[in-house]
């Protein structure tokens, strides 16, 4: 898999020594509930569960994920993925930021580098990306990353029991300008 660079992060391929970052920026509550996939509280010794997996199913060709981390000291920050190649060439990115760097740009750089990726790289058409209605910080992302609001799908998942609306962005291919 391709290292990517943006300007204040370098995108690499996860291993399992981002285990201890991954459950410690995972662990907080704050980072969690903004995901429909980190259960809280995280247990112990789950992140190494998780990279195994998430592993194996990018050997697969389902998935591509990157670490990310800040370019000065190599720490990791993130995690940030696409789907992989299919039928229809459309792919899903989802990303967490620990909470430590919210705010700074980083989530936008890293999807604006997984969207390059993804056309230039994976020959996708469409890439899309959901969020919580009420995770402005999420979709914000996403607008600086050029993809446009398609709509609010109503109660389209469960998060701690409870059915949540989730807002749709997405980027065509042809509205890709690199």
């Amino acid at each position: 898999m391709k290292t990517l660079e943006a300007n204040h992060i370098i995108l690499r391929r996860l291993t399992l020594d981002d285990a201890e970052k991954v459950e410690e920026y995972a662990s907080d509550y704050d980072v969690a509930k903004t995901t429909l996939n980190i259960p809280h509280p995280y247990p112990k010794g789950a992140a190494k569960e998780f990279i195994t997996s998430i592993l194996e199913a990018e050997k697969n060709g389902k998935i591509a994920i990157f670490a990310i981390t800040l370019k000065e000291n190599n720490s990791l920050i993130g995690l940030i993925n696409i789907s992989g190649p299919n039928v229809n060439r459309r792919a899903e990115i989802g990303y967490w930021i620990g909470k430590p760097f919210w705010g700074k740009g980083y989530g936008t750089e890293a999807a604006k580098a997984v969207i390059k990726y993804g056309f230039e790289e994976m020959n996708h058409n469409r890439i899309y990306a959901l969020a919580f209605t009420d995770n402005p910080g999420s979709w914000r992302i996403m607008e600086k990353a050029g993809m446009k609001h398609e709509g609010v799908f109503r109660q389209h998942a469960v998060r701690d029991g409870k059915p949540v609306d989730l807002t749709y962005y997405a980027i065509l291919q042809e509205e890709y300008t690199g």
